[in-house]
């Protein structure tokens, strides 16, 4: 295990958000390599040649795979000036687009922006359409004007923040130097879109799932219909409403062990897509839009609730080397970079849960795939590819972190939260899929989206075949220009 002290702007060592998780252990050794200057990994001009397929018959030395989910960021918002990566068209280092400003009858740039409580804009199925204008992707800047006001604080899909919209504004390695650092160390992927085009929850149930519905039967799995604005939450009358086949179903049945993470704490965006609403409180043990697989039947039917746990379980996990092959790991609204949660919490949550798993035993045979749920109503310049009625939807920023992962190596493969799925299935169920036709549960979904043609193959961005890279450590509370 080697600890990196400072990367890009100096990250000075900083207090762990879990102390005991990010400690090294005694007797690791401790890098005193010099760090390259920004200067170096600045000048990344090119993206290292992937290999000629997946490799994926060695995907096997992953035995741990970890997805953690954060919130509400397009690609170019966090990646967009990233070398190498397909970010804001630029000319001479200054951007060449400029979306319409309805409001002031002009039009509005992409910025460099420090802000570390930023608003963002409305981001639910109507927005997501207008955004994408038909494929000119321009509608950002007059979605956060004409949306409602004064109801951001509440986490609310179908509001912006007050005063000029901020939407066009993207950070960089000034502002999020932790995410930088492990885009330069290891994959970056900038053609990953959200499943659907849409905003929380009918994103974490195509993360677990591959699919966002509506039963109309919740004991019924063919019962089942499309739906990605309100596929709803569990009541009273129905505890189980999500009747479709997730993936533990698949997991338990092949005796492959799985954790869901979540933080106690607020939740993001309104349980029914609703106007207005406060924020509401998450836990473990109650579904939620960050929290849905207590949701669904097959889930009950197979007495696995109780793997639906608080993040402390997993830090724990992670220090013993007790980790279960799959983990889905979320937060709570104060460390989601879900405007107006701050930025920084959000990076050195991720960075705390990050060193815990570099300084556990588990590490030399991790995969860890770091993703926002969805865009948040921020600007980004890809038009979305069309894989069903469904999505996919914007592009968000992906990472890829293993002692396995490439170095430096920008993937513009199209992948969505569909990849994952994909990936777990490869490594632990033989390339049996959430199908209908084969997996011995069927459901009324309208397609296999793990099949999908346009889907790459996560297996590109590792290299099996090398020895497994020692961990870096990077500071929890490193400087940046955030203010």
């Amino acid at each position: 295990m080697t600890r990196r002290p400072r990367i890009l702007r100096g990250l000075a060592p900083g207090i762990a958000l879990v102390v005991a998780a990010c400690s090294s252990p005694a007797g690791a050794p401790i890098s005193t390599a010099p760090i390259p200057p920004l200067s170096n990994v600045a000048g990344i001009s090119a993206t290292p040649a992937a290999p000629s397929d997946g490799s994926s018959a060695d995907i096997h030395v992953i035995k741990h795979v970890i997805v953690i989910m954060q919130e509400n960021r397009s690609f170019d918002t966090y990646f967009g000036t990233y070398p190498a990566a397909d970010g804001i068209p630029m000319s001479g280092g200054n951007p060449t687009v400029c979306v319409p400003d309805p409001a002031r009858g002009t039009c509005d740039a992409p910025f460099h922006m420090t802000a570390n409580m930023d608003a963002g804009g409305p981001h639910n199925v109507a927005n997501a359409t207008a955004d994408i204008s038909g494929g000119a992707m321009n509608g950002f800047v007059g979605q956060a004007e004409a949306a409602k006001k004064g109801c951001a604080a509440t986490f609310n899909p179908t509001c912006a923040g007050p005063g000029t919209p901020d939407v066009m504004g993207y950070m960089d390695g000034r502002e999020i130097p932790n995410y930088w650092t492990w885009a330069s160390d290891y994959v970056l992927q900038d053609h990953i879109f959200e499943p659907n085009a849409s905003w929380s929850l009918p994103e974490h149930l195509f993360m677990v799932s591959g699919w966002s519905a509506i039963c109309a039967n919740p004991n019924d799995p063919m019962s089942c219909t499309s739906n990605i604005l309100n596929p709803g939450l569990p009541t009273a009358k129905k505890p189980s409403p999500y009747a479709w086949t997730d993936l533990t179903y698949l997991l338990h049945k092949n005796n492959v062990s799985w954790g869901y993470y979540l933080s106690n704490g607020t939740q993001p965006d309104c349980a029914d897509d609703a106007m207005v609403c406060t924020p509401g409180a998450q836990n473990a043990t109650v579904p939620g839009i960050w929290n849905p697989l207590p949701g669904f039947s097959d889930v009950k039917a197979d007495g696995q609730t109780g793997n639906v746990q608080t993040v402390d379980n997993f830090l724990n996990a992670a220090k013993s080397g007790t980790l279960p092959a799959v983990s889905w790991v979320v937060p709570n609204g104060k460390v989601s970079e879900h405007p107006p949660a701050l930025v920084s919490d959000g990076q050195s949550y991720v960075t705390s849960l990050i060193d815990a798993v570099m300084t556990g035993p588990d590490w030399s045979s991790t995969a860890i795939f770091l993703a926002w749920d969805d865009w948040g109503g921020f600007y980004d310049n890809v038009v979305p590819p069309t894989v069903d009625g469904n999505g996919y939807g914007l592009r968000v920023p992906g990472l890829v972190i293993s002692p396995y992962a490439r170095h430096g190596y920008v993937d513009h493969q199209t992948l969505s939260f569909d990849a994952y799925l994909k990936f777990i299935e490869d490594d632990f169920l033989g390339g049996q899929r959430i199908d209908p036709a084969t997996d011995g549960r069927p459901d009324s979904r309208p397609d296999v989206r793990e099949n999908a043609s346009q889907l790459g193959n996560l297996a590109v961005d590792f290299d099996f075949s090398a020895a497994p890279r020692a961990g870096v450590l990077l500071s929890t509370t490193p400087p940046t220009d955030l203010h």
